[in-house]
């Protein structure tokens, strides 16, 4: 199986242009391909994932990744999938988070002479003259065309600034500066971004001639993998200070049965053929599936002794006589008591397991939480310091397990 077969096996091409001239490049190993990165957070999440794994995939098949971080089109921000305008980033945060990603990244990529590189589009769109842009680049598109594409569709009734706006060209013009300066003939992206990638190939076509190698590709599941990054508590990154290798492990421990394989298809590095063994898995097999997910993600992303106690952790949890070590937890101090006393709802707050008081309490009517194995009746049942010390384990519906103590 050629590795173009193998991503199309794993369920991750949606659609592309030139299949036949891909098809070449990746085959062998010539593809300087790029995928871009903005920094709208100082970590990545697991809506980043697939466009990780991707690209390692590439890269063991001999082909040279180039990531783009953002640190010029993070000024502007992206309107795809979104409803309203992003908040704007000072120059110093986008440096931090453009810092941050590269250091979290070197899990996946091996970077160095003759393999990846990574470069920052601010070091030519913060050079480039506005007058000369519009002459040069904006001559090159169709307003009309511009207005039928999806990620501006969607954001007409609600308005689109011009700011955003200018955003496909801008990510177009990226892929013309990679091909001349990096030799970079490929482009890889979401399903929604492939009006502004088709962008990218058209400019260089147009302004290079139409036998210029520029070809784009998107992943099946970039716009829903970006869904996958969200829970209903947030994010789940892939800084350990922001979600512990426990919470990971138990995100992916918790997927859907209909999504298990699916997942393990598009981001594992199992080999295809175990995998397909899988499909006939159900019932209990499924648990075992989730199992082979989280610890394989968890793996790659915190190591392989992090990934173990995870799962040693969720397994003695379930199992109801697991450790509490690695589990995720929140320090209360003498200040976070009253009387010496902090009821059940207010204690599901700090914990961040709810974001109210009234949403734990609809939460405990309904039966979702117990505390140490003993389901929580009454929203104004409390605990005292002596508890607190000893510590206590909240569990929130089936799967959420968060250890709560007292400095």
């Amino acid at each position: 199986m050629t590795i173009y077969d193998e991503l199309v096996a794993r369920g991750l091409i949606a659609q592309v242009t030139d299949e036949d001239e891909i098809k070449e490049l990746i085959n062998n190993g010539k593809a300087t391909f790029y995928i871009g990165f903005d920094p709208t957070a100082d970590s990545l999440h697991v809506g980043h994932f697939m466009a990780l794994c991707l690209m390692k995939r590439l890269q063991m098949a001999g082909n040279r990744p180039v990531v783009l971080i953002g640190g010029g089109t993070g000024y502007v921000g992206d309107p795809s999938g979104r409803t309203d305008m992003r908040s704007m980033m000072t120059p110093e945060t986008i440096q931090h988070n453009c810092d941050c990603f590269k250091k979290q990244m070197e899990r996946f990529i091996e970077f160095g002479d003759d393999k990846a590189i990574m470069v920052n589009n601010a070091d030519w769109l913060l050079k480039l003259n506005y007058i000369d842009l519009l002459r040069e680049v904006g001559s090159c598109f169709s307003v009309n065309n511009m207005l039928r594409a999806e990620c501006y569709k969607q954001r007409m009734e609600k308005g689109l600034s011009f700011l955003e706006f200018n955003y496909m060209i801008m990510q177009s013009y990226d892929f013309y500066h990679l091909f001349q300066h990096y030799g970079c003939n490929m482009q890889f992206g979401g399903d929604d971004q492939w009006s502004n990638m088709l962008g990218g190939t058209e400019l260089i076509r147009r302004k290079l001639g139409k036998d210029a190698y520029a070809m784009t590709i998107t992943l099946l599941m970039n716009s829903e993998g970006k869904k996958m990054g969200k829970t209903a508590s947030g994010a789940v990154w892939l800084d350990p200070n922001k979600t512990s290798p426990f919470e990971f492990y138990q995100y992916w421990r918790n997927v859907g049965d209909a999504d298990v394989l699916k997942c393990i298809r598009m981001l594992t590095f199992l080999p295809i053929e175990e995998i397909d063994k899988m499909d006939k898995w159900e019932g209990s097999e499924l648990n075992r599936a989730k199992e082979i997910l989280a610890y394989e993600l968890t793996k790659l992303v915190h190591g392989e002794e992090e990934a173990k106690k995870a799962e040693e952790t969720s397994r003695g949890l379930f199992a109801g006589q697991g450790s509490t070590e690695n589990m995720p937890s929140t320090e209360l101090t003498a200040a976070d008591l009253t009387d010496g006393v902090i009821a059940v709802n207010e204690l599901l707050v700090k914990c961040g397991l709810c974001a109210s008081k009234g949403e734990a309490r609809r939460l405990i009517q309904q039966g979702g939480v117990a505390v140490n194995d003993v389901k929580v009746k009454d929203f104004s049942e409390t605990f005292d310091a002596a508890a607190l010390k000893e510590g206590v384990v909240i569990k929130k519906g089936k799967k959420v397990f968060h250890r709560a103590t007292l400095a």
